[in-house]
């Protein structure tokens, strides 16, 4: 069997016209879409949420109001509306008679924000380890966690490493362990206990342009490309990280290692420190 859960989300950029209907349906409206890889559904849900976009912090039930109706028709900020509505005691039966969405992912999404109301009745010099490593394992960023206890990212940052609550690499198998496979796409997760390779440095890191949206597309990814096509003309190893499926620069024979990984000063600096590569490129 697998032991990663993949979840993918659409980006609608509805906002960005005018008298356009907010609902969505079987007919075609999102621009780009991202992919998340975690050990759990829990972690993998929240990553991809920030990669969809990055002013959210992740499954956070305070964007949005409950609200019967939205929670009825779906539009693109209907998991916003459920967050709210688990956080005003909606029951999973009845989430389940408004959305029809499976009570699995209801009850799975439930255990997200029962935590998050947890960290808001602490403050930061509560947190202990077990209470950072939990967060974390499902999918908390410090910068969550940080708004939940009013406090900085960077302060939550620094009480983390001090610790020891650090992410581990892990590779993807393709083939479900059927046989040895050794690839070169990876991902970070906080729940293993040991990374799946070494970090011998050397490598020089480019950082990928993410979801597509309305005014940034494929020429920008095209950008990274040539950026790695070039240094691998010069004899350099590579490290891209991108979290866009759809992308060329995703591709698994264009880099020597692919971190599917947010786009984050947080993922960014964990992966920094682990591979301390010669240098970085942003595209």
């Amino acid at each position: 069997s697998l032991d990663y859960c993949v979840v993918k989300i659409p980006r609608w950029d509805l906002s960005k016209f005018n008298r356009v209907c907010p609902k969505i349906g079987s007919s075609m409206k999102s621009v780009g879409e991202v992919m998340a890889i975690g050990r759990k559904f829990e972690e993998a849900f929240q990553k991809a949420l920030r990669m969809v976009d990055e002013n959210v912090n992740g499954f956070d039930p305070n964007l949005k109001t409950a609200d019967d109706n939205e929670l009825t028709e779906p539009t693109d900020k209907r998991m916003f509306v459920l967050a709210a509505a688990l956080k005003a005691e909606y029951t999973i039966d009845k989430l389940y008679y408004l959305t029809r969405i499976d009570k699995w992912f209801l009850k799975k999404m439930k255990n997200i924000v029962d935590f998050y109301m947890a960290l808001e009745s602490i403050d930061q010099h509560d947190l202990t380890k077990n209470i950072l490593q939990r967060a974390k394992r499902l999918g908390f960023s410090d910068k969550q966690i940080a708004t939940a206890v009013r406090s900085t990212e960077l302060a939550i940052r620094s009480q983390r490493i001090d610790f020891g609550v650090i992410p581990f690499v892990k590779q993807i198998d393709t083939v479900a362990a059927e046989w040895p496979a050794s690839t070169n796409y990876l991902y970070v997760t906080y729940n293993a206990s040991e990374h799946d390779l070494t970090f011998p440095g050397g490598f020089v890191m480019v950082l990928g342009s993410g979801v597509y949206r309305i005014g940034s597309s494929v020429e920008f990814d095209w950008c990274a490309v040539g950026c790695l096509r070039e240094l691998k003309l010069l004899d350099k190893k590579t490290i891209m990280v991108n979290y866009n499926p759809e992308t060329v620069s995703t591709d698994y024979d264009m880099c020597d290692r692919l971190y599917f990984e947010e786009i984050s000063f947080e993922v960014v600096m964990d992966i920094y420190n682990l591979e301390n590569p010669e240098g970085v490129i942003l595209s």
